[in-house]
């Protein structure tokens, strides 16, 4: 085998990623052209829009879903496929708005966030390759101290999975390197294909009677008991919006997009690894992240490619080769792999908040107009989450889910479009400069 890089071409703005090689169906989704009515119109194709969409099209509401590129084409069709439980970082700061009990129902949906998926998957047979399976790495001791203290708090929550805490000795049970000094198993969490999940709800949406339109970018959108959704060629009109872009909402809705910085992530896949060489680099097959603040996370794909992950930037600005600039990263962690070839690179934009905690609620001028955004990297079930609590608030149904998520705060980033990325990235390095210590 020969160490280096397959060429690859961009699209859209993108390189291709191993998952848009590897997707099982074609939709084939027609452009918006003409006037079309729906009870709903959603705004992005990706988990967070396609959820919505099947839980309301299940509660007998007509929907039209408007996607700008494909379905999955941002971040829901190309992240690190890792399912983990949880919820928005350091959620006791929010027991001033929500109260200790309400605190404790974020984290319990955090953990049903997770079921949602699974269920979803399950009961539609969607072949996505889901695995469970997930560690988290203690890169200090300190880690280890914290995830015992957390693994107690889930039994208190009443987490219904295997929760196991790997001592330095074991670690090589998990993960083939040096680098770790200890780990947290979790048989609830796991990983997936998610540009194939995200394909096959869409296709579950279509035989609900929802209308899924790719290509289909909204250009305006007119405010009012009924809402006008305006693209190049066509024009939805509906009772209720649905503004499911997260860190691709751009100028769409200035109020919402302040509030969600776009941020880069990265993952780069290898060629096949062989049987002994995927049983020594993840033996029992989980999908891993460390603790870092420029955390690495990776797994292996379905046919053994190691998919790798990580590099958060909050600068605005991508490398100019993803592989050059995340393949050192990967050796560090695996130096026995310096001979693969590295097949496929791609990045692409999560959306990140202030706080840290999904942002789900209505706009308090346009109370028809509703919007989730902003998973921070826990988007794979927090969508899925924010979905469910969506179609619950539009269809009419009492959410207290709903109400906790709406009830907080969330701070517009400081410096408008321009320097609200350079700010963060600032604040960021004090983060990274405190791991030091």
């Amino acid at each position: 085998m020969n160490a280096g890089v397959r060429p690859t071409s961009g699209l859209d703005g993108h390189a291709p990623s191993y998952y848009a090689a590897s997707a099982n169906r074609d939709l084939a989704c027609s452009r918006l052209s003409g006037e079309v009515r729906a009870d709903v119109c959603i705004v992005g194709g990706g988990f967070t829009g396609l959820n919505t969409a099947i839980e309301l099209a299940e509660r007998g509401l007509s929907v039209v879903l408007l996607e700008a590129r494909q379905i999955g084409w941002g971040a829901s069709g190309r992240n690190g496929g890792q399912l983990i439980r949880g919820v928005g970082h350091g959620l006791e700061q929010f027991e001033g708005q929500l109260g200790r009990d309400g605190v404790r129902e974020l984290k319990l949906m955090g953990l049903e966030a997770v079921d949602i998926v699974r269920r979803r998957v399950a009961r539609h047979a969607i072949d996505c390759d889901l695995s469970l399976g997930y560690c988290d790495l203690a890169n200090k001791p300190r880690d280890l101290d914290g995830f015992a203290e957390e693994a107690e708090e889930l039994r208190g929550l009443g987490y219904a999975h295997e929760l196991r805490l790997v001592q330095p000795a074991d670690m090589a049970s998990v993960v083939g390197s040096t680098r770790y000094v200890g780990g947290l198993i979790d048989m609830g969490s796991g990983h997936l294909h998610p540009l194939n999940l995200a394909l096959g709800e869409a296709a579950v949406a279509q035989t609900l009677g929802v209308q899924l339109f790719e290509h289909s970018a909204v250009t305006r959108i007119d405010y009012g008991s009924e809402v006008r959704v305006h693209s190049a060629q066509g024009l939805v009109r509906a009772k209720t919006l649905v503004l499911a872009c997260n860190a691709y909402l751009n100028g769409l809705n200035p109020q919402l997009g302040g509030k969600v910085l776009p941020a880069g992530s990265y993952v780069i896949a290898t060629e096949p690894l062989s049987e002994a060489q995927a049983r020594q680099v993840l033996p029992q097959n989980m999908a891993v992240c460390d603790q870092r603040v420029a955390l690495d996370y990776y797994r292996l794909s379905a046919d053994r490619r190691l998919l790798f992950g990580g590099a958060c930037h909050y600068s605005g600005r991508d490398p100019a080769d993803i592989a050059a600039y995340m393949r050192p990263k990967m050796l560090q962690v695996f130096p026995q792999l310096a001979q693969l070839r590295i097949d496929y690179q791609w990045g692409g934009m999560i959306g990140i908040g202030a706080n840290r905690l999904p942002q789900i609620g209505r706009l308090k001028e346009q109370p028809n107009v509703f919007y989730a955004q902003a998973y921070a990297g826990h988007g794979l079930n927090a969508t899925h989450l924010a979905g469910h609590l969506l179609a619950e608030a539009i269809s009419g149904q009492a959410s207290r889910g709903f109400d906790l998520f709406a009830q907080v705060p969330h701070m517009t980033f400081p410096g408008g479009k321009h320097l609200r990325s350079p700010l963060l990235a600032l604040g960021m390095l004090w983060h990274r400069l405190k791991e030091l210590v």
